[in-house]
């Protein structure tokens, strides 16, 4: 069936170097449980600040997976 319905859920992913390893850590981490992911919108970017450097990123994604066909 070429048709899809998606869920679409958000995650948060941090990182303490950079943007696209916290969205790489997110994503990897939801692989662990979720099937059939399709793509990713990043929602929001920001970060924490210790002694006036950026400690950590926080990245907010909405991810989007296919439900699976039912017989």
């Amino acid at each position: 069936m070429d048709d899809h319905i998606y869920k679409v859920i958000e995650l948060v992913g941090t990182s303490t170097t950079t943007m696209e390893e916290a969205i790489q850590h997110a994503l990897s981490r939801a692989s662990e449980t979720l099937r059939n992911m399709r793509w990713f919108q990043v929602v929001e970017t920001r970060g924490r600040i210790e002694n006036g450097k950026i400690a950590r990123w926080e990245v907010i994604l909405k991810v989007g997976f296919a439900l699976e066909d039912t017989l």
